[in-house]
């Protein structure tokens, strides 16, 4: 790279203010949309964390009581693939302002998986663990509602995990937390 520095493009998708600003010019109006700004509450999983940096700051100037609720994994040792443990990871993104998340909700690596099975088996959506853990906290928020919009990101599909064994095991749903 170092010899020919116009033939290559680094993204930097952790630093790079165009990654927040894409959520914040498109996947926020969307939701407005689509909920008729009825959305109270956004749930979103921290990776590069631009998709929640971006839509939660567009997402509270439309409406400053939206709740905005950050997932991580557990703890720092997951099988989350995508997904960050700020408190513990050697990679905090450029872009990450922890104030902004009102709640920061933890999944369980079990809790995904069993999530992504229910969805591809209840709903046929083949969601990744990244999705799953996402729609596991929305759920979780959801619960505890008596009424709202909750609304989530399904960010990623299995293909990349179709091989995974988690997809053989069985597991009771009730029993898993989600």
């Amino acid at each position: 790279m170092d010899a020919s520095p116009g033939r290559y493009f680094y993204p930097d998708q952790y630093s790079n203010p165009a990654n927040p600003l894409a959520h914040y010019e498109s996947t926020a109006p969307e939701i407005w949309r689509q909920t008729g700004g009825r959305v109270t509450h956004f749930v979103a999983a921290l990776g590069t964390s631009g998709t929640f940096m971006g839509t939660a700051r567009r997402l509270r100037e439309l409406n400053p009581a939206v709740h905005l609720i950050a997932v991580q994994p557990d703890g720092p040792y997951h099988a989350l693939e995508g997904v960050k443990h700020m408190e513990t990871t050697r990679l905090v993104p450029g872009i990450y302002d922890a104030s902004l998340a009102d709640t920061v909700l933890e999944v369980t690596s079990e809790d995904a998986f069993a999530m992504a099975r229910r969805l591809a088996r209840s709903t046929g959506l083949l969601v990744g663990i990244s999705a799953a853990a996402n729609v596991a906290a929305a759920l979780r928020v959801a619960r505890e509602l008596r009424e709202g919009t909750v609304v989530t990101i399904l960010c990623d599909s299995a293909a990349r995990y179709l091989s995974e064994r988690f997809w053989e095991e069985t597991d009771l749903i009730e029993g898993a937390g989600i």
